[in-house]
């Protein structure tokens, strides 16, 4: 499944205070995650869930990891809840 990204923009990204704070937790674990990768897994998932209300994006970050996020649609804002890596084979992707 695949977002349209004509109706996205990524001014219109925003983060919780929670998905700002991972950036760092993920550090710790020797993952170096930028905001623009998240951003780019939310507007250009290669596999997209959803469940609850809340969309789950996957998108590889290199040949063994990949980046999952997770956003919720909220007015004109989309908003990141969360975000960490997980092993590729995993997802089959």
């Amino acid at each position: 499944m695949r977002c349209k990204e004509s109706l996205l923009d990524t001014s219109r990204v925003k983060f919780t205070k929670h998905a700002t704070d991972k950036f760092e937790v993920v550090k710790h674990y020797g993952f170096e995650i930028s905001r623009e990768q998240v951003i780019e897994t939310v507007l250009g998932p290669e596999h997209l869930d959803r469940k609850d209300g809340q969309y789950i994006a996957t998108r590889a970050i290199d040949l063994k990891y990949a980046l999952r996020v997770v956003y919720e649609k909220r007015k004109e804002y989309l908003v990141v809840i969360t975000f960490y890596p997980v092993r590729r084979e995993r997802y089959g992707i």
